[in-house]
Formats: structure tokens, sequence, C-alpha cells
């Protein structure tokens, strides 16, 4: 067997095609999965957690284990995901099997109305384009949780060569029923508009443009805002395996040709999704990008004062406290996550929550996937433009009059090859900084690495990683000049300067 270790990240096994992303290794991390599901199957069908109500979506839990399975447009997806189906059918577990591309909240939510015990995508979602990934979704249909996918890690380091030889070949198990081909758009569509204000959006006739940026958005993003009235051009919608030569990321230099396209035709609002359909872009109609932080804030403010909406709200630790402002201006409760939408997913299926999200751009609400879901975001935004009639800058603008001004940002430091991230946090954790920025340390939060909370409320977090010599530094002030001072001392900190 191969010596690769399948080690799940923050969001699935992640690994360079052809090195350490094999069709041997996928069988490895499939095997697993599909043990795991199959030795839990029960998990899925009773117990008090939450999940949605089958019975309103019209099914059914099966009798039989049921696994989901979709990919998205990377090189070889397809073919890996049918490997998968082929490990899963051996393993006594049936398919439910998307024939074509498909995001990872449309597998998610596949997932929850199909009582199955859990799903695969086959994607590395905003990474470069020479990776690919397995993610497991369990039956709730958010990320997996630690405790799930230790537990699949440890299935996958067992497996022998004899365990991976297993599987039935994917005409064979679909002629036997073991595998079902269906297409997810329609289920889905029909969940999403459940989820917004059809009309209001329809009376808007917004003029928008939607760039799906080569990835599995592109039968998804435009389609369903033309459903709701909007006059949509599309942009990157053919397939494009090495994604224009950048990864497939939601960033605003990524979205440069959308700017273009907004800016040109005079547009309320451009709309993106990343290569797998859960991040989110926005670009403003003065070609401004909004940032996911304030994205959070402004819809956060849209579901409860426009629509009326109540509940808590999930953040991780590293994300704006602006969402908080906003909470606190309704009365509404705020609970913090270490990074990673897993966590803010957990709080999410509970049904207590409203809406969660994190600064990497993703965001999902209550009665929808706990998972999330670029699609859901951007046809939000284009619902708070058909709510205001006017620019998202300005809704932004008188936001922060009546909550207060939150500016941030994110440096990723990669520091030099002899930099030993692990002693740089023991000297953190032993002897931390109590000035920063020519302001005192008020709090230190270890919720996730180490965020140093000033009695301003201006924060410095600082999230050194346990595999690459990379320091990620956040910061967060009222002024400019402040975050700038926190970003460096962040700086410093990551160099050993205090």
């Amino acid at each position: 067997m191969s010596n690769t270790v399948i080690k799940f990240g923050t969001s699935g096994w992640r690994a360079v095609i052809a090195e350490e992303f094999t069709l041997t290794n996928l069988k490895r991390a499939a095997h697993a999965a599909a043990r795991h599901a199959r030795d839990n199957k029960d998990y899925g069908f009773k117990g008090d957690e939450y999940r949605l109500n089958l019975e309103n979506s019209g099914a059914r839990a099966p009798s039989a284990p049921l696994a989901v399975i979709g990919c998205d447009t990377r090189y070889m997806s397809e073919e890996f995901a049918r490997n998968a189906a082929e490990v899963f059918a051996a393993e006594g577990v049936n398919v439910l099997f998307s024939p074509e591309e498909t995001p990872t909240p449309v597998v998610a939510w596949t997932v929850m109305r199909s009582g199955a015990v859990g799903g695969v995508m086959i994607t590395a979602s905003h990474n470069p384009a020479n990776y690919n990934g397995f993610k497991w979704t369990p039956y709730w249909g958010g990320p997996a949780i630690p405790e799930v996918t230790n537990d699949i890690e440890a299935r996958a380091s067992a497996l022998t060569i004899a365990d991976c030889d297993k599987f039935i070949p994917y005409a064979q198990a679909k002629s036997a029923g073991l595998v079902k081909e269906e297409d997810f758009h329609q289920s889905y569509f029909e969940q999403l508009y459940s989820l917004l204000d059809a009309g209001t959006l329809k009376k808007a006739r917004l003029k928008v443009a939607a760039d799906s940026i080569y990835g599995t958005a592109r039968t998804y993003l435009r389609p369903a805002l033309e459903r709701m009235g909007a006059s949509v051009t599309p942009l990157r919608e053919h397939r494009d395996v090495t994604f224009g030569g950048r990864p497939p990321d939601t960033d605003a230099e990524n979205l440069a040709g959308l700017r273009q396209a907004v800016l040109k035709g005079k547009l309320a609002l451009g709309l993106a999704c990343d290569g797998d359909g859960d991040r989110f872009g926005v670009i403003d109609s003065d070609g401004t990008w909004i940032a996911p932080n304030d994205v959070l804030a402004l819809l956060l403010d849209h579901l409860v004062r426009n629509r009326g909406m109540k509940g808590k709200v999930a953040r991780s630790v590293m994300t704006s406290h602006f969402a908080d402002a906003v909470a606190r201006s309704h009365g509404l409760e705020v609970r913090e996550t270490p990074v990673g939408f897993k966590y803010v997913g957990n709080m999410l299926r509970t049904g207590q929550f409203l809406i969660g999200g994190e600064e990497s751009g993703g965001l999902s609400i209550m009665d929808h996937v706990p998972e999330k879901d670029g699609i859901l975001a951007c046809m939000l935004l284009a619902e708070l433009y058909a709510y205001e009639r006017k620019p998202i800058g300005k809704v932004l603008a008188d936001l922060r009059k009546r909550v207060g001004t939150f500016l941030n940002t994110r440096v990723n430091l990669r520091l030099g090859p002899d930099a030993d991230v692990q002693a740089l946090a023991a000297k953190l954790n032993s002897r931390p900084p109590l000035n920063l920025g020519g302001s005192s340390v008020w709090r230190i939060d270890h919720t996730d690495g180490f965020k140093f909370i000033m009695r301003d409320g201006s924060w410095l977090g600082l999230r050194p990683s346990g595999t690459e010599p990379v320091v990620r530094i956040y910061a967060e002030a009222s002024s400019r000049d402040k975050l700038d001072k926190l970003v460096d001392a962040g700086k410093k900190i990551a160099d050993g300067k205090f």
C-alpha cells in the first residue's frame, strides 16, 4: 500500500493529483468512508440531533444504507466519482449518483432530503487546479466534525491491499440497482426558492452578472437568478479544468472580469461562486468587491429587518465582530466557534441559529443545509438589493452608521524555511505580548490560535499553521491607522520579535 496518510483538513482530504491524490488512495478513502457509513447506518434515521423534516420533503429513510456522490469540474473528477461509487457498492452501501458536476451544497441538500447516511464530494474546492480532494458529508448535511473524520482516517490507515481491490464495475453496479443516477437540480432549486422572497425578487427585475469561475455553479447560479426574474450576464460558464490558470477562488483579484462586466453593463451586482459552489463573491454596482465579513453582517441585518426572521448567530473566532454589533442591535445572541465551517455547521444543525458564517466566504441560514452555500448567499444578496433598491455599498454605509465601523484584513505570512511555527506558538503561550499597536491587551482568546482583544474592541488574531511555516494574521479596528498598527504588530510577533 501507499505510505500516503489520508488526513482530513478543515474541509476534507486534498492532495496533488498523481502525487498523493491517486486512484489507490481515493479507493482507500472511499472504502474507509463506506465502512464508516455502513457500520453507523442507523445514525441517519434516529436520534435527537437536528435534521430536516423528511416528511415535509417527501423523502423517506431508505431500508439499506444510501450514500450520495457528486463531483466538481476538475480534471478526472467524474472518473474519480465513479470509482468511489464502485467502492461503495462493493461495501454494501447503495449510491445516489449525479452524472454531471454538482456543487457541494447540492450534495449536502441531497444527503438530507434522501435520508442518506452521508455523501461524497470529489473536490478540492478553491485549491489550484492540480489538486483534487475527497469530502465526506455526514447524514446531517454539514461538514464532517473531527469525531467522524478521525474514524475515517483510522479506518483508511488500517486497510490492506486486498481490502482496496474490492469494487463492483460502475455499469454492473448500475444495472444491479446498487447505483442510481439522478439529476439533483430540481430538488435543490425548490429548496433554494423556499428560502427566498420570490415576489420581491421578481418585482425588482435586477440586472446582474453571474460568474461561475468554470466551476459547478455554471448550471445553478444563472438559472436560479433568471427564475427569480433577473436579467443575467453570464461569465466563465464553460468547463476549464485549469480554471483559467488561477485557483477558482472568489477573491477580488480573481473577480476582475466580473468587475468589468458590472461596470460596462451598468449592472446592479456581480455575483460569483468558487469551484465547488460553497463560497461566494460579490461585486457592487460601482465595481467594489464586498468582503465576506461585511456580507455576513449585511445579510444578518437584512433577514431580521426586512424578512422578520429571528435566531442566534454563529461565526468563527477569526470572523469580524461586525455581525456581533448587528446582532446586538436586534437583541440576538452570538456564538463563536473555532475556524472551519464544520464548527459553524454544527451550530446551525441545532435549528436555533438564524445564520452562520466565516470570513473566508462561507455562509448558510436556518432551515437549510448546515454547510456553506455560495449559491444561496448570492441569491440573498440579490434579494437584499431588491428590498433596498440601492447599491450594496450604500446599504453598508447606512449599517455602519447604525452599529459602528469595523475594518478588517487577513494576511498570510510565509516564514523562512528555518522557522519553527510550533516554537512560536509555545512562546506565545508562555510569554504573550500585553501591548499591541499602542493599546493594552484586555483579553486573550485561545479558541483557535491566539486572539488578542483590546478594550476598544479592536483585535489581532494569529493562527500558526501546524503543517507549514505560515502564520495567518487577522486584524480588526475602527480606523485604518489602528488596523495597520495591529497588522505590523502581528508581523513582528510572527518574526519572534516580542
